[in-house]
């Protein structure tokens, strides 16, 4: 099966509908105007072929009274084949956007504007994943491109709704969370991704 970092760029917040190939910069789409690194389908598959890009992505978690892990949100989510697959909160980053905006932008995407993500003021991954396009090279495997990701634990307090190709949000128990069943379902090696997450809070026994 093609496994895919999950790429969700909603057409509904005006940011996916692109000017013509050539002309990127010289339209007067409000869109284009806000963001000049917009890129066209063609012009996106053209630099994945030259260039790492740059993600973000979220292990969703909820926490008791202490801080302390006990959920973690696990999305199921469609493929552009129909399979379905488990994954995590994740998309690009943008031109001129910072880490911190970007992380905000694909959790409210992902799980609904009333998961009231936790942010803290400066954002810091607990690790770095590289995804290549050739398996084996790491963990991570991404067959359209070589992305690098940084990747974040963030408490939810609110109701998830999930939107985009997202369809559900489970919530597991830590251990539900780390185990190999879920992890033979996560696609491009995220249930790796997932323990370390659950790991780098000390939610694993």
């Amino acid at each position: 099966m093609p496994v895919r970092t999950p790429d969700p760029e909603p057409a509904d917040d005006g940011d996916e509908r692109r000017p013509p190939l050539g002309a990127p910069f010289e339209t007067s789409s409000p869109e284009a105007s806000a963001n000049p690194g917009w890129l066209s389908d063609v012009e996106l598959a053209e630099a994945r072929r030259r260039m790492p890009m740059l993600y973000v992505e979220a292990v969703p978690v909820r926490t008791d009274g202490m801080g302390t892990v006990v959920q973690v949100g696990i999305l199921l989510r469609a493929t552009p084949v129909g399979e379905m697959t488990r994954t995590i909160v994740s998309g690009r980053v943008r031109y001129g956007e910072t880490v911190r905006d970007a992380l905000f932008r694909h959790l409210e995407n992902d799980l609904g504007p009333m998961a009231f993500p936790t942010l803290p003021p400066q954002p810091t991954p607990f690790t770095v994943a590289e995804y290549f396009p050739i398996p084996g090279v790491s963990a991570f495997h991404d067959d359209r491109q070589h992305a690098v990701s940084l990747a974040f634990v963030v408490p939810v307090t609110g109701t998830c709704e999930p939107r985009q190709d997202a369809l559900e949000v489970t919530w597991l128990s830590p251990e539900e969370a780390a185990s190999d069943a879920l992890a033979a379902e996560m696609e491009g090696g995220r249930g790796t991704l997932v323990r370390l997450a659950l790991a780098s809070v000390g939610a694993l026994r």
